[in-house]
């Protein structure tokens, strides 16, 4: 089985019990409710939302626009939260394509809404060479700093932060 015919839908109210189920299989970090009370009412659903596969939440990506602390510019990012597959469905090109549609929504709306968006960065686990290799081999990610004692009870508790300028 090579790459997967998916469907993008919405992340709302009546399906974020399906993106709790995700990340709990998907991620060694239990996310508060408040994270999916916020995810659930995201008015953007370009930035956050499923892949769907015969009719079956197998993945998602939630990203959030935020400000680039210090920019003297008042500059943003597009600040991937969360992008997991569940495992069955890795290695078909579902991840990619999560990535590449938030992307996508990024360049249609650079001069529009994203307008002082100039990057996009996420966290990654230390120990996680795949998901590092995943964001720089594809995307063309750059490795920034070490973050120590970024997560909590979970080892290794560091993370790098991994950037993409896109302006």
């Amino acid at each position: 089985m090579g790459k997967l015919s998916i469907d993008f839908g919405m992340i709302n109210s009546d399906n974020i019990e399906q993106l709790k189920k995700i990340n709990q299989a998907c991620f060694p970090v239990a996310y508060g409710d408040s994270f999916y009370r916020d995810m659930a009412k995201k008015s953007d659903e370009n930035l956050c939302k499923f892949a769907y596969y015969s009719g079956l939440a197998i993945g998602a990506v939630c990203t959030r626009v935020e400000p680039i602390p210090d920019d003297p510019n008042g500059r943003s990012r597009l600040y991937i939260m969360t992008l997991g597959v569940l495992a069955a469905y890795r290695n078909h090109g579902i991840g990619s394509k999560l990535v590449e549609s938030v992307m996508e929504y990024y360049e249609s709306e650079k001069d529009g809404k994203l307008s002082t968006v100039d990057e996009i960065m996420v966290h990654t686990q230390t120990s996680n060479m795949d998901a590092m290799n995943f964001y720089m081999d594809r995307f063309g990610f750059e490795k920034g700093e070490l973050v120590e004692n970024y997560y909590k009870r979970i080892d290794p508790p560091h993370c790098y932060v991994l950037r993409k300028k896109l302006r």
